[in-house]
């Protein structure tokens, strides 16, 4: 399975850790981490997965391929800006949303546009998408496999 990972370019300590456990969760289970291929969220679930020998895919606002992170496999430079947001849920077979902002918020929206599950740890609530809300990233990762699965 491809999983999209969303969350936040800044982000705090436990938040890095957070995802690094997503990414390591991701990889163990042999599944590819797909991300915005940037700093924050992006570079630490990326971290965790290449920590457990996972693929990584990092969808890129600009046009320049070696501006991924370190830790990014797969490096695709969009030159789309922030309309490259819609392309990280598009290529996850389901997303996982963590903390963000605007622009987590818009990945999370497309990701329900697209019709794929999204499970949120400690991400935003939002009435009107279905959202599974779990509490760890074991959690996250049985969730997605279960309804990708399912």
């Amino acid at each position: 399975m491809r999983a999209s990972v969303v969350g936040g370019g800044t982000i705090t300590d436990s938040e890095r850790a957070l995802a690094e456990a997503i990414g390591r969760e991701l990889a163990a289970r042999g599944h590819t981490v797909v991300c915005g291929g940037l700093g924050g969220t992006m570079a630490a679930v990326c971290r965790g997965a290449k920590r457990e020998d996972g693929t990584t895919i990092g969808i890129l606002p600009g046009d320049n391929p070696e501006a991924a992170n370190e830790h990014v496999d797969v490096s695709i430079a969009t030159g789309l800006g922030h309309a490259r947001n819609a392309l990280v849920p598009l290529n996850g077979d389901a997303v996982v949303a963590l903390a963000g902002s605007a622009g987590t918020l818009s990945e999370i929206g497309f990701a329900a546009v697209y019709d794929r599950p999204i499970v949120g740890l400690g991400t935003h609530e939002i009435d009107a998408l279905e959202i599974e809300v779990v509490e760890t990233p074991e959690a996250a990762v049985e969730a997605l496999e279960d309804a990708v699965s399912g």
